[in-house]
């Protein structure tokens, strides 16, 4: 790596701020942001910033290029993963930096689609751009682990939301919907659900609750994820609250291959995607859970409800992130453990997990633990 000052540090700080704007917007694209900056020898000035536009618009360098204008010309492009170098539904904005005049160009990190793979560097430099690579690599990854994991995994990032009572449960059998979290807990929540491309329930939770599983934070209802509920047997209710907002927000119903014909057709003519995999028994693996979303472009995947569902991605080694909320409630007799099977405790303390963060949302307290990396 060549020279890296601490303006180059800022900058790019600045430009994954910028690049966290467009999560759960972009998908199966990865949300990039670019900024372009000039020195004309009375200190650096931000001419020009873009993040990635919704599929098949324009890419983040582009639109940067856009507002800088002939001001591009001679200097640096910060970005936050490589440039691409193929034509897609797009031309390559490595080629839009070249024809920009471009002098420098800062890069996060390596794209790692085998399309791009470091071309995008490649074609730079043959132009004769000084490039720079993996400033902020550590940040970046974990930015773009979903979209890397897509590429080389075929499946989604899995961040799974816990909320637990101070004695352990997440709520009581029974009894439905319980609520646990407190009004900062469920802002916060919600704030997560507008990161991601979409969000999982199972079909117990779905019946037992008939949730919304939207964003409804002021001003980001459009920012709600696709919600997908794991229903092995097609048994969502036409009535449902899903069902009956379809249209508004998707819904996809992953269900057996051997669910019933006549539940199904009723589901998907009321606007519901259904999507039929391979079925075990009495579940869907997680596996193929994932690699039906993956196909089907999601990146980054919220899991929210269900302890059988949760204990199922723990046990098979499928969780990235994973966040523990502990209302100031008790349940008491007849409450639901957080885990079927699975002492939460015994997963907090995993070390393949590390604790990235803790502390309180109001009242309630939150630990988010994050996989380490191999």
């Amino acid at each position: 790596m060549s020279s890296i000052s601490q303006l180059d540090q800022r900058f790019m700080a600045a430009a994954e701020r910028l690049a966290r704007r467009g999560l759960g917007r972009v998908w199966p694209n990865p949300s990039v942001a670019a900024l372009i900056v000039r020195d004309d020898g009375e200190g650096p000035v931000l001419v020009g910033r873009g993040v990635t536009s919704r599929p098949g618009l324009a890419h983040a360098e582009v639109n940067a290029l856009a507002q800088a204008g002939e001001k591009a010309e001679g200097a640096t492009c910060y970005v936050t993963l490589e440039p691409c170098s193929h034509y897609g539904r797009t031309p390559p904005c490595s080629l839009a930096l070249i024809n920009a005049g471009v002098k420098r160009v800062v890069i996060g990190m390596l794209d790692p689609n085998p399309r791009v793979a470091g071309r995008g560097v490649k074609m730079l430099e043959d132009a004769g751009i000084e490039v720079v690579v993996g400033l902020r690599e550590k940040a970046m990854k974990v930015l773009y682990h979903g979209f890397m994991l897509r590429q080389l995994k075929q499946r989604p990032h899995v961040f799974l939301k816990l909320a637990v009572s101070r004695d352990g449960f997440i709520g009581r059998s029974g009894e439905g919907q319980i609520k646990i979290s407190g009004p900062m807990s469920m802002r916060k929540v919600h704030g997560f659900r507008a990161e991601y491309d979409a969000i999982m329930v199972g079909s117990g939770t779905a019946l037992a609750d008939d949730p919304q599983l939207t964003c409804r934070l002021p001003g980001l209802a459009d920012r709600s994820p696709v919600r997908v509920i794991v229903d092995r047997c097609a048994r969502l209710s036409l009535e449902s609250h899903l069902v009956r907002t379809c249209a508004e927000v998707p819904v996809w119903l992953i269900c057996g291959s051997d669910a019933d014909p006549d539940k199904i057709e009723r589901l998907a003519s009321a606007g519901v995607n259904v999507i039929r995999v391979p079925a075990e028994a009495d579940c869907i693996k997680p596996s193929v859970l994932l690699s039906a979303l993956a196909t089907r472009g999601v990146t980054r995947l919220m899991l929210e409800g269900g302890s059988r569902m949760a204990a199922s991605f723990l046990e098979a080694d499928l969780v990235d992130d994973l966040c523990v909320v502990t209302g100031n409630v008790e349940i008491g007799q007849g409450g639901i453990p957080a885990l079927r099977g699975t002492a939460l405790a015994d997963v907090v303390r995993d070390p393949k997990f590390e604790r990235v963060a803790a502390g309180r949302f109001g009242e309630d307290l939150y630990t988010y633990l994050r996989r380490r990396e191999a």
